[in-house]
C-alpha cells in the first residue's frame, strides 16, 4: 500500500517526554514529505500551541488539527477551515458538573487558559501549551462566550471513574481522556477521527491511503478510522489491542519507524 496522509498525535507520541522532536523523528518525516506524503499534526493542544512545531517541522504548506478534532486549520492561508464549539450553556453545565465531582476545569478564551482555580494538573496543560493562565473569582461569569472545549482534571483513578459518569450524564457532548489527569468535552461528533475523515475526503486521500499514529484515548477514533492505526508503545494498555500494529515508544523514535517501515520500505 502506498500511503499518502500521515496523522501525528503530538504529545506523547512525536514528542518526547521534553516535548521536543527527535533528531531520528525528523529525519524520517523530512523523507516523508520528500515521497509526497501529506503530514498532518493532530493534537489535543489549541492551535497557538502547535504552530511553532509546525514551522519546525516544514508544514506550514499543509492542514493542522487541534483541539482534539473540533478546529482544522489550512496553514498556507491561515484559515481555519472548520471549527465546532461548545455553547455558553453546555460549559456553564459542565462546570456545574465539575462542582459536584469535585474536579478542576479550564478552558480557553482569549488565548488564554480560564480557571477558577490552580492546581498540579493545571500547571502540566500551562506547561504544555505555554499559554497564559487567567485565574478567575467566577468562572461562569468569565464565560459568557461559546469556546472550543472544556477540560476535567483530577487524580487519575478518581478521573476515570467520572469520564464513564459524565459520558451517561451528558451523552450529547464528545467525551475522551487526552491524558490520564486530563478529561475533556467537545462538540458533540468532535474527535480526531471525524476531522482525518472531513480532511482526506478534501484532498481526494483513500481511508486506506491513511496513516495514523497515537497513544491516548484521545487518538482512538483516529486510530479506528485509519487505513494503518499505530499506537506508540508507551500506549495507555487498554487500548493496546485496538490498533492494527504497536511500534516504539515516543522516547524511542517510534514515529520514525512508521515512516521507515510502511512509507519508505
Amino acid at each position: 500500500m502506498q500511503y499518502k496522509m500521515l496523522v501525528l498525535d503530538m504529545d506523547d507520541t512525536l514528542l518526547n517526554d521534553d516535548h521536543e522532536i527527535s533528531v531520528e523523528n525528523r529525519t524520517m518525516l523530512e523523507k516523508a514529505k520528500e515521497k509526497g506524503v501529506q503530514i498532518i499534526l493532530a493534537s489535543g493542544r489549541p492551535t497557538p500551541a502547535m504552530i511553532e512545531y509546525a514551522r519546525d517541522l516544514g508544514l506550514m504548506d499543509s492542514y493542522m488539527i487541534s483541539f482534539n478534532g473540533a478546529v482544522i486549520t489550512d496553514l498556507k492561508t491561515n484559515e481555519v477551515i472548520f471549527e465546532q464549539t461548545l455553547t455558553q450553556e453546555q460549559i456553564h453545565a459542565l462546570y456545574d458538573y465539575s462542582q459536584e465531582k469535585k474536579t478542576h476545569i479550564i478552558t480557553y478564551l482569549d488565548g488564554k487558559v480560564i480557571s477558577e482555580t490552580r492546581s498540579e494538573y493545571i500547571d502540566i496543560e500551562i506547561d504544555i501549551t505555554g499559554l497564559e493562565h487567567e485565574v478567575v473569582p467566577n468562572f461562569k461569569e468569565r464565560v459568557q462566550s461559546a469556546a472550543i472545549k472544556c477540560i476535567l482534571l483530577e487524580e487519575p483513578s478518581y478521573l476515570k471513574e467520572v469520564e464513564a459518569d459524565l459520558k451517561a450524564t451528558m451523552p450529547h457532548l464528545s467525551v475522551c481522556m487526552s491524558k490520564p489527569f486530563f478529561l475533556e468535552a467537545a462538540q458533540n461528533g468532535i474527535d480526531k477521527g471525524a476531522s482525518v475523515k472531513f480532511l482526506a475526503e478534501k484532498l481526494n486521500i483513500l481511508q486506506e491511503e491513511v496513516i495514523a499514529v497515537g497513544n491516548a484515548g484521545n487518538d482512538l477514533t483516529m486510530i479506528e478510522y485509519a487505513g494503518l492505526g499505530v499506537w506508540v508503545d508507551n500506549v495507555d494498555d487498554h487500548l493496546r489491542d485496538k490498533g492494527n500494529v504497536v511500534v516504539a515508544s515516543n522516547n524511542n523514535h517510534g514515529v520514525a519507524e512508521v515512516v521507515r517501515r510502511f512509507i519508505l520500505a
